[in-house]
């Protein structure tokens, strides 16, 4: 059985602890509330680089909570 989240199911959750996110990784946050596993792409991009570019455009996004989202999306990016 998969335990693991959607990828939309995730931004959500990081759209409720993260009050103002970085105008740079608004884009790729839009992008991630469409996609459901790290296989779908959105538009031509696919999950995996639209993780990768929010990831890096979070930086200011901070917290226990942040910490554990994006431990979340690094692990489906590992796995």
């Amino acid at each position: 059985m998969n335990d693991k989240r959607q990828v939309n199911t995730i931004a959500s959750e990081i759209l409720n602890h993260w009050n103002k996110p970085y105008f740079g990784a608004i884009p790729y946050l839009t992008a991630m509330l469409h996609l459901h596993s790290i296989n779908d792409k959105y538009f031509y991009d696919d999950a995996r680089s639209i993780i990768n570019y929010f990831l890096a455009n979070a930086k200011t996004f901070r917290g226990e909570d942040a910490k554990r989202l994006k431990l979340e999306l690094k692990s489906m990016l590992k796995g």
